[in-house]
């Protein structure tokens, strides 16, 4: 019975420590900041994430949400969509970097996605647990892929909302003809966006889709929502973070 009671102890131990992890909102930053930095500069220090890119900012993590999530992470203190470092000239562009960095999803996934299976989302301040900016790698949603493909033709490179709804709300959409984002920015696509509309960038969410054009050639498809009620405004909804695309026979 002691033994079985204190099992039982530190279960109950393990999974408050856990939740408090979880309600903490600077852990992310904590994980990069106390580990992964440092370890990337030669400190003794256990190196918790999958890649640390000091020459450009970032660091790549794991999370511990799904069986191939990756969170890419500016090493700066960077709070989130809201952040006004976000719109200067010399900022990193952190969306380039995360696209780059979705070798890590196929790795996990142990094979190469589709273009137009990949996605990169970053939620709005009120909707998201965090307060360092992340950026959300990982699967799209099957329903969504099948969506985007079907009405992708009507998507031009101004934004405007798209003749359906998504996981029940309105996003609206423009395509990126910049195959690797070496001259795009979408931080800086969405802010006027925002504010023609009288809104805050903290009330914006982002993801970033890879498409193709009619013609072949490859693109972006960048879907934007934002707070409202009932909305608390997270493109991570569309993502699937089982990864069900993955599954399928090619």
């Amino acid at each position: 019975m002691a033994r079985m009671r204190n099992t039982l102890a530190l279960a109950a131990l393990l999974f408050v420590s856990s939740a408090a992890s979880a309600a903490n909102p600077n852990a992310l930053w904590q994980i990069v900041h106390d580990y992964c930095e440092p370890a990337a500069e030669g400190e003794a220090v256990q190196q918790k994430c999958a890649d640390v890119n000091l020459a450009d900012g970032y660091a790549v993590l794991k999370d511990l949400v799904g069986i191939a999530q990756y969170l890419l992470i500016p090493t700066a203190r960077v709070s989130g969509i809201e952040s006004p470092l976000l719109l200067d000239a010399n900022v990193p562009n952190y969306w380039r970097a995360a696209w780059q960095s979705r070798t890590y999803v196929d790795a996990k996934l142990k094979r190469t996605l589709p273009r137009d299976e990949v996605s990169l989302a970053i939620n709005s301040a009120s909707g998201r647990t965090q307060n360092q900016l992340h950026i959300h790698i990982d699967c799209l949603a099957a329903d969504v892929a099948r969506t985007l493909r079907e009405v992708g033709p009507t998507i031009g490179t101004e934004w405007k909302p798209l003749p359906v709804r998504l996981r029940g709300h309105i996003y609206s959409a423009m395509r990126i003809d910049d195959a690797d984002l070496d001259h795009t920015d979408p931080f800086k696509l969405v802010a006027p966006y925002a504010a023609q509309r009288g809104e805050t960038m903290g009330a914006q969410t982002l993801m970033l889709v890879g498409a193709y054009r009619s013609d072949g050639a490859p693109a972006f498809y960048l879907l934007n929502d934002h707070v409202q009620p009932g909305d608390w405004a997270s493109s991570e909804e569309l993502q699937d973070h089982t990864c069900a695309l993955a599954e399928r026979p090619r």
